[in-house]
C-alpha cells in the first residue's frame, strides 16, 4: 500500500482547539474558536492565532491588538465546536454556552474562567496571508488554574485532558508516553 499525493494543503495536525477572547473600543466581546494557533518564541514569550477577516472578532483584534488564548478541555468540547461555528453577531455565545468571564491582568479582554490556562497576549505584528490573518504577539502573561498544581508546584495540564483538533475533529490527547528526553535518560537518573 503506498501514499496518495494530494493538492498543498495544510496537514500539520493534531492542534490546540482554543477559545479566543477579545473586546472592541465600545466594550464589545466576543470568544471564538481557533485552531491555527501556536508558540512563536520562547524569549520573549510570543505567541500566535489566524483569523479570517470575515470572522466578527477579527475587527476587534485588529482595533484594539489585543486578545486572551483560553485552553480547552475535553468538557469544553461543545463549547469550542460551537464557538467556531455561530457567530459573535448573531448570538451571546458566553451565554449560550455558560462560560464565565474574569478580566485579565495586562490586556483589556476577558479570559473563560473554564480554561486551565488563559495567556494575554498584545499583538507585535500583523500579516496578511491569502484566507487569514496572522496576529503575531508577545504573551504578557499567563493564568494557569490552582487545581492543576501538584503537591510539588509542578502544574500537570494533562490532568485537565485538553483538548486537540485533527482535521474537522476533536480529540482528547490520549495517553501519557513520556516525557520530554526520555528517550535518552540514562537508567537510574531521576525523571
Amino acid at each position: 500500500m503506498g501514499k496518495q499525493k494530494w493538492k498543498p494543503g495544510n496537514m500539520i495536525y493534531p492542534l490546540p482547539a482554543v477559545l479566543v477572547t477579545c473586546r472592541d473600543k465600545e466594550g464589545n466581546e466576543n470568544v471564538f474558536t481557533v485552531a491555527w494557533t501556536g508558540t512563536v518564541c520562547t524569549n520573549p514569550p510570543m505567541a500566535y492565532i489566524s483569523v479570517r477577516p470575515s470572522r466578527y472578532s477579527y475587527h476587534m483584534i485588529e482595533e484594539t491588538k489585543e486578545f486572551v488564548i483560553n485552553l480547552t478541555t475535553e468538557d469544553l468540547a461543545f463549547a469550542t465546536d460551537y464557538c467556531g461555528v455561530v457567530s459573535g453577531r448573531d448570538v451571546d455565545k458566553f451565554s449560550k454556552c455558560n462560560l464565565h468571564k474574569q478580566e485579565a491582568d495586562e490586556v483589556n479582554v476577558p479570559m473563560l474562567v473554564e480554561a486551565p490556562v488563559n495567556i494575554e497576549c498584545r499583538v507585535r505584528e500583523i500579516h496578511e496571508y491569502g484566507s487569514h490573518t496572522m496576529f503575531v504577539a508577545d504573551v504578557l502573561c499567563v493564568h494557569a488554574d490552582e487545581k492543576y498544581m501538584n503537591e510539588l508546584g509542578k502544574f500537570e495540564l494533562e490532568k485537565a485532558s485538553p483538548l486537540a483538533y485533527s482535521h474537522g475533529t476533536y480529540f482528547g490527547l490520549g495517553d501519557y508516553k513520556g516525557t520530554f528526553g526520555y528517550s535518552v535518560k540514562k537508567e537510574g537518573k531521576k525523571k
